[in-house]
């Protein structure tokens, strides 16, 4: 069953190697660390939510909205196959209600805070730009090459892109839902900004990364999406 539809468009990602360490605690019980090339990343993701139906319905003033999270890659093995899946650390949204749906039938950890998002197309390039308000005001922005570029096999951006389950860590529980969408296109990121405090925002476990530079920064279009309905592993 399609718990909600929507566009996913304009994934400014930004990637950090980290420690697989400092992530055990995040872990839900049944999967595992998933790794390219033998680093563990944990990535900083705003993009817009568009168009969207929940449980085939459009919520008023809850179809368009700015998402920003950071999460890390993990794996699941069922049968003789490998889930390959995210865990979310902490998802911003800019409205109370998609923080009381998510938090309480998924079991995330959304927080509401002011948004606002600026995407412009001129002369052969794109500016994307996702902002967030705690007590300050932080963003992402990134400025790419117009031109979308079709996905590499077995490539950097491949591997932060196929991940289609999400897996959530609550108490003795890990609760599973699968995101439906196809490959993704991208666009070549010419350079970045990137305006936040992880240690205010995300917690002690990962101030370290404002002293780190990103090992990578991608922008991808994106698509239509469809979250299927959760269930229980364990």
């Amino acid at each position: 069953m399609n718990f909600l539809k929507a566009e996913w468009r304009k994934l400014a990602i930004i990637n950090y190697e980290i420690n697989p360490e400092i992530l055990l605690k995040y872990l839900p019980e049944g999967t595992e660390m998933d790794f390219y090339k033998g680093k563990c990343y944990v990535s900083l993701v705003g993009f817009m939510f568009l168009n969207t139906k929940l449980l085939g319905l459009p919520i008023p003033f809850h179809r368009n909205f700015e998402e920003v999270n950071l999460r890390f890659y993990v794996k699941k093995k069922e049968g003789n196959e490998w889930k390959r899946g995210v865990v979310f650390i902490k998802e911003i949204v800019p409205k109370p209600a998609l923080s009381f749906v998510a938090n309480s039938i998924y079991k995330e950890n959304y927080k509401t805070m002011p948004m606002k998002n600026f995407i412009n197309e001129k002369d052969g390039e794109l500016l994307i730009k996702y902002s967030w308000k705690d007590k300050n005001w932080y963003s992402i922005e990134i400025t790419a090459e117009n031109e979308q570029l079709l996905m590499e096999d077995n490539s950097e951006f491949e591997f932060i892109s196929e991940h289609y389950f999400g897996f959530t860590k609550r108490e003795n529980k890990t609760s599973e839902y699968e995101v439906c969408h196809p490959k993704w296109k991208y666009y070549l990121v010419k350079n970045h900004q990137l305006d936040i405090d992880f240690n205010k925002i995300y917690g002690n476990d990962f101030g370290f990364l404002n002293d780190q530079k990103p090992i990578s920064v991608m922008l991808a279009e994106g698509s239509e999406i469809q979250v299927k309905t959760k269930k229980y592993l364990a």
